[in-house]
C-alpha cells in the first residue's frame, strides 16, 4: 500500500523529483490491483508491461522549462492542481 492520499501525493512528487533526466512519471495499477509509482527514462512507458496507467507526469525539459526554467519542483507543485481526477478513477476502476 502506499498510503494515504498525501503520502501517495509526496512519494509520486519525489519520485518525479528524483527522475534523472527526461522521462515520466506514473501511478499505476498492476495487474494483482496493487498500486504503484514508477519513473521512466527517455520514451519509457509501462504500457509494455501489465501495468495500468492512472497518471502521469511528464518530466522532460520541454514540459517545463519556459514556465518554470530548472525548478522542476515548482512545475511539479503546479502539476497537482491539473490533474483530472475522474480520469484518474475511471482508470482505476477499469
Amino acid at each position: 500500500s502506499l498510503g494515504s492520499f498525501t503520502e501517495v501525493k509526496a512519494q509520486f512528487t519525489d519520485a518525479a523529483i528524483k527522475n534523472f533526466g527526461s522521462g515520466a512519471t506514473w501511478l499505476v495499477k498492476s495487474a494483482d490491483g496493487k498500486l504503484a509509482i514508477v519513473s521512466t527514462s527517455n520514451a519509457g512507458t509501462p504500457l509494455t508491461t501489465d501495468a495500468t496507467p492512472l497518471l502521469t507526469v511528464d518530466v522532460w525539459e520541454h514540459a517545463y522549462y519556459i514556465d518554470y526554467r530548472n525548478a522542476r519542483p515548482n512545475y511539479l507543485e503546479h502539476f497537482w492542481a491539473l490533474v483530472n481526477w475522474e480520469f484518474v478513477a475511471k482508470n482505476l476502476a477499469a
